[in-house]
């Protein structure tokens, strides 16, 4: 198991393949998924397919989605990650809970830790999030984490979805004294 951080709360490590069941908790909720992707929930082959994308990913650039599990009871709560959608060249952060852990600020605890991973283990300096104008709760979550409200980003459909933008925060060197 390989650990990429630690909260108060929460542990976030790789996808393993007996996550499965938890993943299909969480993807196959037609409530959670409403805001992602095209709004349809995935049934277990298709998040055994994800964790199979996720694999891969670790592989080439050393990650991808995790797990995330509350420290107290051992339980997957849920899922974040860096992830590439479609290959696009900026990373993404992407999570998604299982309902019954929503308002628990889990969603916020874990984004910040993963922003501050991707930053610290892989160089990060900017990071993605798109979400559906309408989704207030994510908006709240990603400005919780330091991300910024970005452009409203025009799809083939009609439909837009805001992005949001996060830069890693530099240091500033002390002035030199005269």
């Amino acid at each position: 198991m390989k650990v990429l951080f630690t909260t108060e709360r929460l542990v976030g490590r790789w996808l393993e393949r007996e996550d499965l069941e938890a993943m299909a908790a969480v993807y196959g909720d037609s409530d959670a998924m409403r805001w992602v992707d095209d709004g349809k929930p995935l049934d277990v082959s298709g998040c055994a397919q994800w964790i199979d994308v996720t694999h891969e990913n670790y592989r080439t650039r050393g990650y991808g989605m995790a797990a995330i599990v509350e420290k107290t009871s051992g339980v997957v709560v849920g899922f974040c990650g860096l992830v590439h959608p479609g290959g696009q060249p900026d990373a993404e952060i992407k999570y998604a809970f299982r309902r019954e852990y929503w308002g628990a600020g889990y969603a916020t605890e874990a984004a910040g830790a993963m922003l501050e991973y991707g930053a610290a283990a892989h160089g990060m300096d900017s990071v993605i999030a798109t979400t559906a104008p309408e989704n207030l709760a994510s908006h709240r979550v990603l400005e919780k984490c330091g991300m910024q409200r970005a452009e409203l980003r025009p799809n083939e459909d009609g439909s837009a979805t805001q992005v949001f933008r996060w830069q890693r925060p530099h240091s500033v060197a002390p002035a030199a004294s005269p």
